[in-house]
């Protein structure tokens, strides 16, 4: 019943950017803090951003700090993040997840979680 799908991934060169979006059906939406997680092959699972219920504080992991840009629209239950300025290390599969309580930054306390969408960087 809950769904949390991505989409927007795809190839693109180093300094160029993507959008990734991220739809939820099955809950109510306004609800949850979102947030973006990302994982390579052969490496842990890394917290990306995350938004709060609103949608007027974020939080950023400091390896995507001034690049990346997470928001959301409550009135379509999508949350987004922008990427800018790609490097090759921020390839991986990218994941959107919700969580009602808990450390919005600890994928642990995330209550759903999309499948993902791959995301190459390339030099």
């Amino acid at each position: 019943q809950v769904q949390l799908v991505e989409s927007g991934g795809g190839l693109v060169q180093a300094g160029g950017s993507l959008r990734l979006s991220c739809a939820a059906s099955g809950i109510t939406f306004s609800d949850y803090r979102m947030g973006w997680f990302r994982q390579a092959p052969g490496k842990e699972r890394e917290f990306v951003q995350a938004i709060n219920r609103p949608g007027d504080r974020t939080y950023s992991a400091d390896s995507v700090k001034g690049r990346f840009t997470i928001s959301r629209d409550n009135a379509k239950n999508m949350v987004y993040l922008q990427m800018n300025n790609l490097k090759p290390e921020d390839t991986a599969v990218y994941a959107c997840a919700a969580v009602r309580g808990g450390l919005i930054t600890i994928a642990r306390y995330y209550d759903y979680w999309g499948q993902g969408t791959q995301v190459t960087v390339s030099s």
